[in-house]
């Protein structure tokens, strides 16, 4: 499959926002603890343009099939950015577009000087997790710091 990544845009602010809404009803998670009730969610674009920031769209043929971002995250460590908003639609899953994604974002995050990338998912999305253990993230027994996102029941955590 050949895909694009690249920057968002204005423009993608409303089918980012349904992507990641019906990936959210798909595994349960529509309700409020997770990312489902963030009031950003419809602005992205205007989220991810402040420093230290980054979200990515994944794009074929002009078709949105998903992103993820980075930003900084505080927690109990210095230099800890959190890898947000990450979703694919279910075609474009198991097919490399994730695996690229979050790979160009933790060099992003690297570039950026972080020495730590945080996320918080949910036990059913057990394909994501195995991407995540795939790339080095490690599992954590405890979430780091207060994301907000009361749902999330899996942490994972990767030294940049």
């Amino acid at each position: 499959m050949s895909f694009e990544l690249r920057p968002i845009e204005v423009v993608d602010n409303v089918e980012i926002a349904k992507i990641i809404r019906l990936a959210l009803t798909e595994f349960g998670a529509n309700q409020p603890g997770f990312a489902w009730a963030d009031p950003e969610l419809d602005a992205l674009s205007e989220v991810y343009c402040q420093e230290g920031s980054h979200y990515l769209v994944v794009e074929r043929k002009g078709k949105l099939l998903g992103g993820g971002g980075v930003a900084p995250y505080p927690c109990h460590l210095e230099s800890v950015c959190e890898l947000q908003k990450m979703y694919l639609s279910p075609g474009a899953r198991g097919l490399g577009a994730g695996r690229s994604l979050v790979a160009r974002l933790i060099h992003y995050a690297r570039q950026s000087g972080y020495a730590y990338c945080y996320l918080e998912t949910y036990g059913p999305m057990t394909q994501a997790q195995q991407l995540y253990r795939s790339l080095g993230f490690r599992e954590l027994d405890a979430p780091w710091g207060c994301s907000g996102h009361s749902g999330c029941d899996r942490w994972y955590a990767m030294r940049l």
